[in-house]
């Protein structure tokens, strides 16, 4: 083999926003990209299957024509967000992951984890079902620059 072609590739990791900025960004990412990750830090966040279904007709009404894309949806991991939710999300896919932000790391994660055993039943339910968990990685410790964090993740 001497060359590969990508035709369409998947943009994993894709903030869309809502409004302004969904009318915005879209048209350029379908255009180049075939399918897309969805981060959930909304406000309020995408916090059960519900509110993925809701965002994805937002985006699927957005999509200019004659763009093919498609928009696999995240939830946002919160302590509300029960095993029973996630088993229901999973089963009528409409959701192909879920997010897990710490509190306060980043842009809207004010609804994040700040205690990880308040999520261990839907962590549980999850790998039962083999859900991928997305981690955003960054500490929150005031006293760690905003451009070390990340790396201080990696590294503790």
């Amino acid at each position: 083999m001497q060359q590969i072609e990508i035709r369409r590739p998947d943009d994993w990791h894709l903030h869309l926003r809502d409004g302004a900025m969904l009318q915005g960004v879209l048209p350029h990412t379908s255009a180049h990209f075939g399918r897309a990750i969805i981060m959930p830090n909304l406000v309020p966040p995408v916090a059960d299957g519900a509110a993925a279904e809701a965002y994805r007709a937002r985006i699927m009404d957005a999509l200019p024509a004659g763009h093919r894309f498609a928009p696999l949806m995240t939830l946002y991991l919160t302590a509300a967000l029960n095993p029973g939710e996630v088993e229901r999300a999973h089963r009528e896919e409409c959701v192909q992951a879920i997010k897990f932000y710490p509190a306060g790391a980043t842009t809207n994660s004010e609804s994040g984890v700040q205690q990880l055993d308040c999520v261990f039943p839907a962590l549980e339910k999850m790998a039962e079902l083999g859900l991928p968990l997305l981690v955003h990685g960054e500490v929150t410790d005031g006293q760690i620059d905003i451009f070390d964090r990340e790396s201080k993740f990696l590294v503790d």
